[in-house]
């Protein structure tokens, strides 16, 4: 009994969390209706109509923003953005992440690392996001790169560490079977890699 309920649990809970994201990511989106004007609002509520609402209007900013006028546009958006005191750190920081983890063709994570984290002895998956910059390079001897440790099973909060380059090791995995094993706490293993001569 107890067998049979465990197997019927994991295959339940997978669902029921895949189905809780996905209508908490709905329900967020469909906030995007509240700022229409009261005339343009449907009479009934149509659930997904605001997830549908935010699709088109990334889509058609996406589509204007690829053009000469539409570049223009959002070039003076940022200048303005730009003067505005508090405004202007809060969106330059956040503007140069999202450029960085969404991008077409950056990769804001090039490999998968083994590190000695947080004491000798103690190994952690690790990410190269490239080598340190400004004046960082003027103290440090030797090369370095600069590496991201996340914590489990929440892969958005980390550490990020300066290490010199022969303190990590290139793993044989790629980043997204090296971010399954590190949210799985280590119980979804990418499989065994060939091992290098």
């Amino acid at each position: 009994m107890k067998k049979y309920l465990i197997t019927g649990l994991l295959i339940w809970i997978p669902v029921a969390i895949t189905i809780w994201v996905l209508a908490l990511i709905v329900n967020t989106m469909d906030q995007t209706l509240t700022l229409l004007p009261p005339g343009f609002l449907p009479k009934i509520r149509i659930p997904g109509l605001g997830a549908l609402l935010t699709v088109v209007v990334v889509l058609t900013t996406g589509v204007l923003a690829s053009n000469i006028i539409g570049q223009r546009l959002l070039r003076l958006s940022e200048r303005v953005l730009g003067r505005i005191p508090v405004v202007k750190s809060i969106y330059s920081g956040v503007k140069q992440v999202s450029d960085t983890l969404f991008k077409p063709g950056g990769q804001a994570f090039r490999k998968a690392l083994l590190v000695q984290y947080p004491r000798q002895g103690s190994w952690t998956i690790a990410f190269l996001t490239g080598k340190p910059g400004g004046d960082v390079v003027n103290h440090l001897r030797g090369e370095y790169v600069s590496v991201y440790v996340p914590t489990t099973p929440n892969p958005t909060s980390g550490f990020f560490l300066m290490m010199p380059m022969e303190d990590v090791i290139e793993l044989d995995m790629s980043v997204d079977e090296a971010l399954k094993y590190v949210v799985s706490m280590g119980v979804v293993a990418p499989p065994p890699a060939r091992k290098r001569a």
